[in-house]
């Protein structure tokens, strides 16, 4: 990959993979850090990717920073939380919040995998290719999680 190659994918693929990684991680700045690692590492590995490949590539870094970024917080306990009554204290009922929430509520695989399917329209076997899984688990994994997704969101205390 040359010096231009590089410069044509951080211009094609930093807002979609910033989208990504917003969603993945539930933090602006988490997704800020895992886009400039995603493409340092594409830096780093220039001489060894293809150009054609190189959104693939970016994605799958992405998603295993997510992964790592999760396993890393999820060891992190904190002393005082407050409860999550899933509604701010304005009320809100948004759309986009409501779905926020719910996309919370997945774990991190099924988010993302949600993610790549349905916000950004990659096929399985992209998918698959990019998490390291199968397509047939690709599609057990997003079945499950839509079905978790569905559940949240028809609950009573969900409803729009």
């Amino acid at each position: 990959m040359e010096l231009n190659d590089y410069n044509t994918c951080v211009q094609e693929w930093a807002d979609a993979l910033f989208r990504f990684a917003c969603k993945s991680t539930g933090n602006e700045e988490d997704a800020r850090d895992v886009v400039q690692n995603s493409f340092a590492v594409l830096w780093q590995k220039r001489e060894n990717v293809v150009p054609a490949k190189a959104k693939a590539f970016l994605f799958q870094v992405a998603y295993n920073q997510s992964i790592d970024l999760y396993r890393k917080q999820s060891r992190v306990h904190y002393t005082e939380s407050q409860p999550d009554t899933g509604y701010t204290q304005s009320g809100e009922s948004d759309l986009k919040k409501v779905l926020d929430r719910a996309l919370s509520k997945l774990d991190e695989q099924s988010r993302a995998l949600v993610l790549l399917k349905d916000y950004e329209g990659y096929k399985y076997d992209e998918i698959a290719q990019i998490t390291d899984l199968s397509p047939a688990q690709v599609k057990v994994y997003l079945h499950r999680a839509r079905k978790t997704l569905k559940n949240y969101l028809v609950s009573v205390e969900n409803i729009i």
